[in-house]
């Protein structure tokens, strides 16, 4: 029971100094004069995969690297399942209105890539090259694109829509109070990453439950409590158009980032039993948001359903 009660409280501190970590580092930037744009698709992307990164590092520090891949794949299945299955039982989300067909297409060909290597049998540094040479190609990109739109709307009107769009920007926020942020941030990470997973390895052994297991549940799932609720209270509020394209990015970001990092921590093995199913499981949900991509479905009440049964139906098939 110790065990479980520590391993809450390091996935609570976790979320917590994620959150103050990418405020402080936001807050701070903008008040040095860096623009939103530069912010939005660094500092926050970053900083919003700051828990995951922690436990990855956290876990192969703890010989415990199946914790560091179970987690990544864990969370994307769960960000498809769950992420985008629960709040649909509460209301329909509207995702035909988001379009997020290059950013799905980015998407499928980073999850492509990622299992490739994973065939390799361990993601070492090599493999991590290449996965941050895809990040870099990704966030390039989207680098660009984000040019040309301010171009196109004008400066002074792109950066209000980039503040308006970043829920933790407040330019005028105080030194002080940024400094706090950001030593909340610093401090919390890795106390929250060692707790969970200490705790969570000490959980496996108890039960005969592999690390593997733990990472791509209990671990996974926690991690995606963020992204949950805030697409529960989207859904809540009639605005979850864009609940779909943050789930891409998200995904996208932990397959090439986290794992990418991570290997200049030590090599992370491939277990044959990731090979055989869980990444097989990860791709397939992938490609279930093919309707909502392309075809410009919503995601409604049965298909909350159907997506919160799967997950359901993956979580009992690895219990078992």
């Amino acid at each position: 029971m110790t065990a479980w009660l520590l391993s809450g409280l390091g996935l609570v501190i976790l979320l917590l100094a994620g959150d103050a970590l990418v405020r402080g580092a936001v807050n701070l930037s903008l008040r040095l004069g860096v623009p939103a744009l530069i912010v939005s698709l660094t500092i926050v992307a970053f900083g919003t995969s700051a828990p995951e990164l922690l436990i990855a590092i956290s876990a192969l520090k703890e010989n415990a690297p199946g914790i560091a891949l179970g987690n990544v794949v864990g969370s994307n299945t769960a960000n498809i399942l769950l992420v985008l299955g629960v709040p649909a039982l509460l209301a329909t989300l509207h995702t035909s209105e988001c379009d997020s067909r290059k950013n799905y297409v980015f998407m499928l060909l980073a999850t492509v890539l990622f299992i490739g290597l994973a065939f390799c049998g361990v993601f070492n540094l090599f493999s991590g090259a290449i996965l941050l040479t895809a990040l870099a190609l990704v966030l390039g990109n989207a680098f660009r694109e984000a040019n040309a739109h301010r171009k196109a709307i004008g400066d002074a009107c792109a950066e209000e829509e980039e503040l308006e769009g970043l829920e933790e920007a407040d330019p005028d926020m105080p030194y002080w109070k940024v400094s706090i942020y950001l030593i909340l941030g610093l401090i919390g990470l890795p106390m929250g990453a060692h707790l969970l997973v200490d705790n969570a390895t000490i959980i496996a052994r108890e039960y005969g439950v592999s690390e593997t297991v733990i990472g791509l549940t209990l671990i996974a799932v926690g991690t995606s409590l963020p992204e949950l609720a805030t697409t529960v209270m989207a859904a809540l509020r009639r605005q979850a158009d864009v609940a779909l394209g943050n789930v891409i990015g998200s995904n996208m970001f932990n397959l090439l980032a986290i794992v990418g990092i991570a290997t200049w921590f030590g090599k992370i093995p491939v277990e044959p039993e990731f090979l055989r199913y869980d990444l097989w499981v990860m791709l397939a949900a992938s490609l279930l948001l093919i309707p909502f991509v392309f075809f410009k479905k919503d995601i409604s009440r049965n298909w909350g359903v159907a997506l919160t049964f799967l997950y359901v139906l993956y979580v009992t098939t690895l219990l078992v």
